[in-house]
C-alpha cells in the first residue's frame, strides 16, 4: 500500500539548516550511511549469535557503487533491515524527535563536530549532496516485506512496497548538481580510504585491476596477467582490535607503515586496552623527532568503533604528546558536541589522564629495563618527556625519575644523579647549587672551556624545548639555579668564598673603563672591571641571564615576545687581572690603547658569534697588521 505523509517536525525549515550547516565537510555523508549499514550488520550478526535470528547470515559485505551518467550513489548492506513501520519510526520520527531544540541550539554552528549525531542526524547529511534520497528495505523478520521510503529534501515523504528480496537496505542518493564531483571513482575511493579502511564489516566498491603469475615464457621467466578483483576497502580486524599476545614486532610495524607509508621505523609504541571506567583501545607509536618537531603534529587518528572521525584530537590527548602517531579508538568520546563541550566531558578528561598515565609507565619500564639503549633514545624521546613536565604537574612528577640531563661530554645522569655529582663543587657562598648549561657548544665553547678548568661541569641544553625546560626545572629544583654558562665569567657565575678580586685601584680602573668606552663607542655595551684569573680572557661579553632566557623563550615560542622584541644589551667584563690590561695602562699612546682595547673586544665579540660584517673585516685587518 502506498501512502504519503508529513515528517513530524515543528519547524519548516529544518532541511536548509541541515543542508547548510550540519557538517561542514560535506564527504561525510558516505562515512555516516556506511557506518549506518555497519550498525545494521553487526546487529544482525549479535542477533544470530543470542540465537533470535536463525536464517543464513550469508555475506555481509557492503557495497558502496555509483552511475556517473545517472547521477546517483548507492550503499547497499545486508543487515537488519527495516519494515514500512521502522522506517516511519527511526527515519521520520526519532531522527527528528528534537527537531525545535536542534533548529535553535545549532542554528549558527559552523563545526561539524558540533552536531554529529545529535537527534539522530546522521542519516540527513546523505541531503547536503542528493535532490532525492530513496530507502528500499527488507526486514529480517519473518513474513516481512519490503518497504521503499522517498524524499525530496522537503518534509514530505513517500512510503510503500520495496523491490528487495533479500534482507538489509540499499540507500540511493540521486544526487544533486552542485554535488557532482563525487561521482567520480577516485574521489569516492579516497573518501572511504579515509574514513572506512579499518570498519569491521567488510565494504567493497567496485573491482579493481590486479596482476597474478601466469605461468613462465620460453625463457623460463615469470610471465603476468591481469584481472578484475573485488575491492575491498578495509582491513576489518586493524592490530588495536586485537590483543597484545596474538601480535609480533612485525605486526606493529607493518601497521605502522599502512598509517605513516614515507615515515621512519618508530622508536617504540604502547597498546592501549581499557574497559572501565570509559571503553579506549589504540596503539600509539613514538616517532623519531626532528628539531622542526611543531610539523609532526596531527598524526594521531581518532576512530569511534573503526570508524574514522578526526585527526584532530586535541583535548582527547595531552598537548604534549600530540607529536605521537597511531590510532585512539573510543566509543565514549561524544563526537556530536562543540570542542569547549569536549573539554568539560569527564570521559575526555579521564582518558586524557589515562594516555599520560600510560606514556609515562611505558617510558619508565624502558628506562628500568635498559638504562643504555633508553640513553641511545634519548635525543628523539626526550622532546616528549620534557614537553610533557613542563605540560603537564602530573606526569612531572612520574617523569622526573627518568628525564636525563647531557653534559657537553655527552654523558647522561637523571635529576638527581647530576645534582649528586655537581653539588660537592658547584655550590655557591651562598649555598646554592649551580647548574651550568650551554645552548650551542659550538658558538660558547670558550666559556665551556673557561668551566672544565675548574673542574665544573656543564649541561648541554640544545633542543627547541630546553628554553622552556630550564625554567621549569629551575622552579622544581630545591636550593639550585641554572645559569647560562656565557652569562657571565665562570667566578661570577659560581661565587665562592676567597675569590678573585680586581687588583687594579680606582684610578686604574676608571682609566681602563674609560679606554675601553671609547674604543666601544656603543651604548648597547656596558663596560665593567672586573677581578678574575689572570689566566682567563681579558674581555668577556656577556647578556643578563633573566634577559637571555626571555629571549630564549621567545625566539622558541613561548609567549614572551614581548623580551624577544627588546633591543640586545650586553654587559663587557674586563679582567683588571691580565697582563694585557696592565700593558694597555703602561702604553702612554693613546692610539695604541684604543687599538689593543679594540682588538680585545673584537676578539670577545668573536667568541660570540657577534662579529659581523665591516667589523669583521677591519678586525681581520688590524690583526694582520699586529702580526
Amino acid at each position: 500500500m502506498q501512502e504519503k505523509g508529513t515528517i513530524s517536525i515543528h519547524t519548516e525549515n529544518i532541511f536548509p539548516i541541515i543542508k547548510k550547516f550540519l557538517y561542514s565537510d560535506n564527504e561525510i555523508f558516505l562515512r555516516e550511511l556506511v557506518s549506518n549499514g555497519v550498525d545494521a550488520t553487526q546487529k544482525i550478526k549479535r542477533l544470530a549469535t543470542l540465537g533470535q535470528y536463525k536464517g543464513e547470515l550469508g555475506d555481509l559485505t557492503i557495497d558502496v557503487s555509483f552511475d556517473k551518467d545517472n547521477k546517483w550513489i548507492k550503499i547497499t548492506d545486508r543487515g537488519l533491515g527495516m519494515t514500512s513501520e521502522e522506517i516511519k519510526k527511526y527515519i521520520n520520527q526519532i531522527a527528528f524527535s528534537g527537531a525545535s531544540e536542534f533548529v535553535e541550539k545549532f542554528k549558527d554552528a559552523k563545526d561539524a563536530n558540533e552536531i554529529i549525531g545529535k537527534f539522530g542526524l546522521g542519516f540527513y547529511s546523505a541531503f547536503m549532496v542528493a535532490d532525492t534520497v530513496v530507502i528500499d528495505s527488507l526486514s529480517y523478520q519473518e513474513g516481512a516485506e519490503p518497504a521503499k521510503w522517498t524524499c525530496d529534501g522537503s518534509t514530505e515523504f513517500e512510503i510503500g512496497p520495496g523491490e528487495r528480496t533479500e534482507r538489509g537496505t540499499e540507500i540511493t542518493l540521486n544526487i544533486n548538481s552542485e554535488s557532482e564531483e563525487f561521482l567520480d571513482k577516485f574521489k569516492l575511493q579516497g573518501i572511504l580510504d579515509k574514513y572506512a579502511k579499518f570498519l569491521p564489516v567488510p565494504i567493497r566498491f567496485g573491482t579493481k585491476t590486479e596482476s597474478v603469475e601466469d605461468g613462465v615464457d620460453d625463457k623460463g621467466e615469470k610471465k603476468w596477467k591481469s584481472v578484475e578483483v573485488d575491492n575491498f576497502i578495509n582491513e576489518t580486524n586493524p592490530i588495536w582490535t586485537l590483543s597484545p599476545s596474538e601480535l609480533t614486532d612485525e605486526d606493529y610495524l607493518k601497521f605502522y607503515k599502512e598509517l605513516y607509508p614515507m615515515s621512519e621505523d618508530p622508536l617504540f609504541w604502547i597498546h592501549l586496552n581499557v574497559d572501565y571506567p570509559f571503553n579506549l583501545t589504540g596503539v600509539l607509536y613514538f616517532p623519531k623527532v626532528k628539531n622542526d618537531f611543531e610539523l609532526q603534529k596531527n598524526k594521531i587518528k581518532l576512530f569511534s568503533r573503526q570508524v574514522f572521525i578526526t585527526d584532530e584530537v586535541k583535548d582527547i590527548v595531552p598537548e604534549f604528546l600530540m607529536l605521537l602517531h597511531g590510532v585512539i579508538d573510543s566509543p565514549d568520546i561524544p563526537l556530536n558536541v562543540s570542542r569547549s563541550f569536549l573539554q568539560a566531558d569527564s570521559n575526555v578528561k579521564k582518558i586524557n589522564n589515562y594516555i599520560t598515565k600510560k606514556v609515562a609507565d611505558k617510558l619508565g619500564e624502558l628506562y628500568k629495563k635498559d638504562r643504555k639503549v633508553y640513553e641511545s633514545k634519548w635525543k628523539d624521546i626526550g622532546l616528549f618527556v620534557k614537553y610533557g613536565m613542563i605540560s603537564e604537574d602530573k606526569f612531572y612528577e612520574k617523569a622526573k625519575d627518568f628525564v636525563l640531563l647531557t653534559n657537553t661530554n655527552g654523558e647522561y645522569f637523571t635529576i638527581d644523579e647530576y645534582q649528586e655529582k655537581v653539588k660537592p663543587f658547584q655550590t655557591g657562598k651562598d649555598d646554592k647549587v649551580v647548574y651550568l648549561y650551554a645552548t650551542d657548544a659550538d658558538s660558547q665553547d670558550t666559556f665551556i672551556q673557561s668551566a672544565n678548568k675548574k673542574d665544573y661541569d656543564v649541561l648541554l641544553m640544545d633542543s627547541p624545548i630546553d628554553s622552556h625546560f630550564i625554567q621549569n626545572l629551575e622552579s622544581k629544583l630545591e636550593n639550585a639555579s641554572m645559569k647560562r654558562v656565557d652569562a657571565d665569567v665562570v667566578d661570577k657565575l659560581i661565587d665562592k668564598e676567597g675569590g678573585y678580586e680586581n687588583l687594579l685601584s680606582e684610578d686604574q680602573s676608571n682609566k681602563v673603563k674609560e679606554v675601553f668606552e671609547k674604543s666601544i663607542a656603543n651604548k648597547a655595551y656596558t663596560v665593567e672591571i672586573e677581578g678574575a684569573s689572570p689566566e682567563e680572557l681579558p674581555v668577556t661579553i656577556t647578556m643578563d641571564e633573566f634577559m637571555r632566557r626571555m629571549k630564549d623563550m621567545a625566539q622558541n615560542g613561548g609567549g614572551m615576545s614581548f623580551y624577544g622584541a627588546m633591543p640586545d644589551n650586553y654587559k663587557v667584563g674586563i679582567n683588571g687581572n691580565h697582563p694585557l690590561i696592565d700593558k694597555i695602562l703602561k702604553t702612554e699612546e693613546e692610539e695604541v690603547q684604543m687599538k689593543l682595547a679594540k682588538q680585545a673586544f673584537d676578539l670577545a665579540l668573536v667568541s660570540q658569534g657577534l662579529l659581523k660584517g665591516k667589523a669583521l673585516t677591519a678586525f681581520v685587518k688590524r690583526s694582520v697588521d699586529l702580526i
